[in-house]
């Protein structure tokens, strides 16, 4: 990649799915994909960006579809709590293997593996260069890790949130069913909670929208991808008031 130009965000929270570590498999971590997402995190650390990740848990367990299965919405909430540990785990390791300090910052208390979720120690980390891993969502069921995305958003004071996903941006329509579907380069919170886009659940644009957080859709699986977003290239769709 050519010398990258400034950075236009100096404090960053990227949602990841947990859908964005399987690849090209069916179930669980790809150690390749973790790598790349990795390298790229390494690319953003060395250009002073301040990192926070906030990662879900869809490749090891869905809350939504057990309860949909007859599972208590709780319980089935909790566990999916407990797989997004697993990824942030998986995920700091990758990491420190590129040279970068990280730290995993649980929801659910669980001293022997992470540090529980203290909002002014979380900031100490991101000032002193180090990358925060969000894990457990907001601690709550019934909550999706994109509303824990947005809160952690706010709560660290980020400038922005990327949204990495397997499509380059937002459309009326999933392109991966519907070629024909088109992309949005630019769209207000309200046209998103009006249409009844998949880009992040209501609760999460509404908080978004309160406190006027821009949201940065782009595709995650393009190496490189959250460094063009972070000097501001025009990648994805930008989701803004």
């Amino acid at each position: 990649m050519p010398a990258a130009s400034a950075p236009v965000y100096k404090r960053v929270l990227l949602k990841l799915s947990g859908e964005a570590l399987m690849g090209d498999q069916a179930y669980g971590i790809d150690p390749a994909v973790a790598t790349q997402i990795a390298r790229d995190i390494k690319e953003i650390n060395s250009l002073g960006v301040e990192l926070a990740i906030v990662i879900g848990g869809g490749n090891i367990f869905r809350g939504v579809a057990a309860s949909a299965r007859g599972m208590d919405r709780a319980t089935a909430d909790y566990m999916g709590m407990l797989a997004t540990c697993i990824n942030a785990l998986a995920l700091q390791d990758a990491v420190e293997q590129q040279g970068v300090v990280t730290r995993v910052v649980t929801a659910i208390e669980m001293r022997a593996v992470a540090e529980p979720f203290i909002r002014r120690r979380a900031i100490r980390h991101l000032e002193k260069g180090r990358v925060v891993v969000f894990a457990a969502g907001t601690g709550n069921p019934y909550f999706t890790t994109d509303t824990a995305a947005a809160l952690r958003a706010m709560e660290m004071k980020a400038d922005v949130i990327l949204k990495g996903t397997k499509v380059d941006g937002i459309y009326n329509a999933d392109p991966l069913l519907h070629p024909e579907a088109t992309r949005f380069d630019r769209i207000s919170y309200l046209q998103v909670l009006e249409q009844g886009l998949k880009v992040m659940d209501a609760t999460a644009i509404s908080l978004c929208m309160d406190n006027r957080l821009p949201i940065v859709v782009f595709n995650l699986r393009t190496p490189g991808n959250i460094q063009r977003a972070i000097v501001g290239e025009p990648i994805g769709s930008l989701v803004t008031a």
